[in-house]
């Protein structure tokens, strides 16, 4: 009886560490609908308080393997004349040189390197953010709000928020900066939800 008991947990302890059956693997290309995807920000205004921003359009993709919660080829594309603050004139400035410099560097890039799952709902995703045609590496804390068969239109769709914080310096985007005129640190949240193709 005992020699069984052994050998059966030895079997366990086998099955725990042997690598999944590569057939078990269901990794599915995910796309992001452009009617629920939100990025919003916002940059302290001469200490007064927070100026409020978001990005009216994007577009991405990525594949998800739902069994093994694994994430690749995120990638994601945000036109920078898309930006509004609900000033027309402000919205002018904010396309111009001194920050997004949208007429020379239209899209603004996300190319996702690595991610690390901290629990089963949330985790980091790592990439290179390209912005104004500066390059630099962001991370993105991520929840994973929910994946499941959509209520409408026969889909299925995962929802997941993101938030990052980007220094407007690093990027070269140095307006206002010295005097404090304008937050050089930008708090970002983003929401999406991509379907399942």
């Amino acid at each position: 009886m005992r020699r069984y008991g052994t050998l059966a947990a030895l079997a366990l302890v086998a099955a725990w560490i042997a690598p999944a059956d590569p057939a078990r693997a269901d990794p599915r290309d995910f796309r992001i609908d452009p009617a629920h995807f939100s990025i919003v920000f916002n940059a302290d205004h001469i200490g007064y308080g927070p100026t409020w921003g978001l990005f009216l359009k994007g577009e991405g993709s990525f594949t998800y393997d739902e069994e093994t919660r694994t994430l690749s080829d995120l990638t994601v594309t945000i036109p920078a004349d898309s930006v509004f603050s609900n000033n027309e004139r402000r919205d002018e400035h904010l396309r111009s040189d001194d920050f997004l410099s949208a007429e020379a560097h239209p899209d603004i890039t996300f190319q996702m390197t690595s991610n690390a799952e901290e629990t089963p709902r949330s985790g980091t995703v790592t990439g290179d953010l390209t912005l104004r045609g500066v390059t630099r590496p962001v991370t993105l804390d991520v929840t994973l709000n929910k994946v499941g068969p959509y209520p409408f239109g026969g889909t299925y769709v995962i929802g997941i928020s993101a938030t990052t914080t980007l220094k407007r310096s690093d990027f070269g985007m140095t307006y206002a900066v010295e005097n404090g005129l304008v937050g050089d640190e930008v708090p970002i949240r983003i929401d999406l939800e991509a379907i399942r193709q």
